[in-house]
């Protein structure tokens, strides 16, 4: 008879092999990425097909508090059932443990429409069902930083192995990942405890700011992928007595933290990039795909930039973009075209926040694509030049986010209009907590001026 743990990824029964798997963790993403659901023994999870949570889970803010839509309240269970093949290590765990994503249904086995895995699930079975393959590549920053326990004091550096607080402006510094080794080594160690493969990783910018590639391919995949990476890179900075944050502006003067996302689409019958024609030349698809961009970026940057703090990011004349030009290999615009061979010609969505759900984010950038690819539009020009200096072309504030965001109706059908509206709800309950709050600033400067 064959047992369960006979299907498990390669990298999985790796792991665990020679060994008594002592634990599995059946784990979902909320609306915020957060993982939710429940640990219990290896020899009861053996025995089960799913198990229960509350749909209530989606329906909970950053800050713990619970927003009510419709004709809610009753918080009916949702099904949840294992997807084997996202089963992976969670090797910083004492005893032998997997972490195995599930999928949501309701009780009547129809997919629960705000789980963000299923929101990307459905972007992607649009594209699908016109023959489009979509692909993706993202690019996720962070900053390590000291302990920091106490919220009222500003968050700092960390200190590196020389015994010095590390310092800004070290970007793509061979010296300054130094700095950071053994956090990096964890960072490759687990990475490889759980079958997952590296591109690069780089110093950018700000100071303890780190960059890690991926590879390419399958969005659903990639997503589930940085959901595990955060929470692994979070391990690893623990073992060395500092944090990981991927919020989008952590540290006062520094540049912020940005999940790039690299697109391109596949025709299902060839295999071929449909950016790129049998002559190596850009297609009609390649520009009706940054149209869209341009076209409904503004609208779900509520989505991108999920947060309050996620605008301090999007600063005039920063490293962030601001603006909806495209270039080719021009990293002051929104959208950039790298250099590429035809086969891999891409389109860099640079507008997206780390701080982001990496489901919806990616949900939220391909769904403006396939807008595009279906409308059949056509961008502005390229821009030459510096874009930096453009006005801005994307809100400013969570408040105007929401506000576009609930304003178009193509996004809504692409994304799910169930979807659409808990989420909106969920961020206006977010905001309105933020207003109650006084800042330090306010303090400072209007307590005996104004």
């Amino acid at each position: 008879m064959q047992k369960w743990t006979d299907s498990l990824p390669e990298s999985a029964r790796t792991y665990i092999e020679g060994h008594r798997l002592s634990e599995v963790e059946c784990v979902v993403a909320d609306l915020a990425g957060v993982a939710r659901g429940k640990a219990m023994p290896a020899s009861k999870f053996a025995t089960q097909s799913h198990f229960h949570l509350p749909d209530s889970i989606f329906l909970q803010t950053i800050t713990g508090e619970w927003v009510q839509t419709g004709e809610g309240g009753t918080e009916p269970d949702m099904v949840l059932k294992p997807d084997l093949s996202t089963a992976t290590a969670a090797p910083w765990a004492f005893d032998r443990t997997l972490q195995v994503i599930h999928d949501i249904e309701n009780q009547n086995g129809i997919p629960v429409s705000v789980a963000p895995r299923n929101v990307l699930k459905r972007v992607v079975n649009l594209y699908l069902e016109r023959n489009w393959i979509p692909v993706v590549a993202p690019e996720m920053e962070f900053f390590l930083v000291s302990r920091n326990t106490d919220p009222g004091q500003p968050i700092e550096p960390p200190v590196g192995r020389s015994g010095r607080r590390v310092a800004a402006r070290q970007a793509y510094s061979i010296g300054a990942v130094d700095e950071f080794g053994p956090v990096i080594d964890d960072i490759y160690e687990f990475s490889e405890a759980q079958g997952f493969e590296i591109d690069g990783i780089l110093q950018e910018g700000g100071a303890g700011q780190i960059e890690i590639n991926l590879r390419h391919g399958d969005p659903v995949r990639l997503a589930d992928e940085i959901f595990y990476f955060k929470r692994l890179i979070r391990e690893a900075a623990h073992r060395h007595d500092c944090f990981a944050t991927f919020m989008a502006k952590p540290i006062q003067d520094e540049p912020g933290s940005a999940m790039h996302i690299h697109h391109s689409v596949l025709d299902a019958n060839t295999g071929q990039n449909i950016f790129s024609d049998q002559a190596g030349s850009s297609t009609p698809a390649f520009l009706n795909f940054i149209s869209g961009l341009q076209s409904h970026l503004p609208s779900v940057i509520a989505v991108l930039a999920p947060y309050v703090n996620s605008y301090r990011r999007y600063v005039p004349g920063h490293s962030a973009p601001i603006n909806l030009e495209w270039g080719i290999d021009n990293r002051t615009t929104g959208i950039r075209v790298p250099v590429s061979t035809p086969k891999s010609r891409r389109v860099e969505n640079r507008l997206a926040g780390m701080d982001c759900n990496p489901y919806l984010g990616i949900a939220a950038s391909l769904g403006c694509g396939y807008l595009g690819l279906v409308d059949g539009t056509d961008p502005r020009q390229a821009f030459v030049g510096n874009a930096h200096s453009e006005d801005p072309e994307i809100p400013q504030h969570l408040s105007e986010s929401l506000e576009l965001f609930r304003g178009n109706k193509a996004i809504q059908d692409v994304l799910g209009p169930e979807f659409c509206g808990t989420y909106a709800a969920v961020k206006d309950c977010e905001y309105l907590g933020f207003l109650q709050v006084i800042s330090p600033w306010e303090r400072e400067h209007l307590l005996l001026n104004v």
